[in-house]
């Protein structure tokens, strides 16, 4: 994997980059949209190549469950399983795992993370061994290391013992890693503390990625503020010339925050996610299609939004699907939402190269409202 500067926004730190690898090229800053189980749900790939979708997150820790690694390595690779001619991300599992752990104190240790199917309840373990193995087979274009995911109330010592196992783990993974068309990505942690972030960058660093990702800012109970500190702890540290990648976030205001601070590529459940639940993304907040003033509401979500949605339908007969609980209604919002953050990169990447990004950010939150 490449990634090639092109412009540095002034009095920032925001940047707009290429990034480039087996053969795929594509702008940064970039929203990526999660196809947990080898599908953005509900949509087809020709749907995501028609949002201009560049990178796509695919998750370890199902698909090792189910259909399972060989499986789809017999396909070809995750590429070929699922028809995808683009760039694959698959995550480590971690986050999955830490969640199905029980008893952290006895099923997080040194070795891997022990915990029970959310399917069958049989007992597993994945180790950054594994998990880097069932990467590899999977055939992703990136590969994310084995990480401990702590919740963001976890006390300075356990953030500080986390994030040296984590550093242990990703040396551990990287040993293993042997499929050489493949990007592998070190994770940052340690919280907002400053010390625990600057040391987790600085020796991920020495082990050399292709990549960095900041972890652990989208836990519940992370302020704002901790999340932006976060972020600016953890850039001050990594290298110009390598992709950075903030796992998990895909507000746009947090999405705009995270470019000025350094941020390259992001991803997160939450277009799609809000979407199943009648909710759209707009330049004036979040709306609520069950709202009964959208019942004769004849226009579309955004006159300006270029999506295969608003050029084709109303918010009334929108809010119909919803309400009468069709797939379809979730299905044209997710279509929505997702281009609306992606067009938002798209947006970032013209400010960035015209030096006005905190402008557009002014502007932006001015008139977007949260509900």
């Amino acid at each position: 994997m490449k990634y090639e500067l092109l412009h540095t926004n002034k009095n920032t730190m925001a940047r707009h980059g290429m990034v480039e690898c087996n053969g795929y090229k594509y702008k940064t800053p970039m929203f990526m949209p999660v196809g947990t189980k080898a599908t953005v749900k509900t949509l087809s790939v020709e749907e995501l190549y028609d949002m201009h979708c560049g990178i796509i997150l695919a998750n370890t820790y199902h698909l090792w469950l189910r259909p399972g690694e060989d499986v789809i390595a017999k396909a070809g690779g995750l590429h070929k399983f699922m028809n995808y001619k683009g760039l694959i991300l698959t995550d480590s599992g971690g986050f999955q795992v830490f969640s199905l752990a029980k008893n952290k104190k006895k099923d997080i240790t040194d070795e891997g993370v022990y915990f029970k199917s959310h399917i069958d309840g049989q007992k597993l373990l994945l180790t950054p061994e594994k998990s880097i193995m069932i990467q590899n087979k999977l055939g992703s274009d990136i590969a994310m290391s084995f990480d401990e995911c702590p919740p963001a109330s976890a006390s300075y010592e356990y953030l500080k013992n986390s994030v040296e196992r984590t550093i242990k783990w990703a040396i551990r993974g990287k040993q293993v890693h042997n499929n050489k068309k493949q990007a592998l990505f070190g994770i940052v942690q340690g919280g907002a503390y400053p010390d625990l972030r600057k040391y987790s960058a600085i020796e991920t660093v020495k082990i050399g990625f292709d990549g960095y990702a900041i972890g652990g800012v989208a836990n519940d109970g992370e302020s704002k503020d901790d999340m932006y500190k976060a972020i600016d702890y953890s850039v001050a540290y990594l290298p110009q010339d390598k992709v950075r990648y903030l796992m998990g976030v895909g507000d746009p205001i947090d999405i705009i925050e995270g470019v000025i601070r350094g941020v390259d590529i992001f991803d997160c459940v939450l277009p799609t996610r809000i979407a199943r639940h009648g909710q759209c993304f707009t330049r004036h907040g979040k709306i609520n299609l069950h709202n009964q003033k959208f019942k004769e509401d004849f226009t579309p979500i955004e006159h300006d939004c270029d999506c295969y949605t608003c050029r084709n339908y109303t918010k009334s007969y929108l809010r119909h699907l919803i309400m009468s609980d069709e797939t379809l209604g979730g299905r044209l919002l997710s279509i929505h939402n997702i281009r609306f953050l992606i067009r938002l990169t798209e947006e970032l990447a013209e400010a960035i190269d015209n030096d006005n990004i905190l402008k557009y950010r002014d502007n932006f939150i001015k008139n977007y409202r949260t509900k």
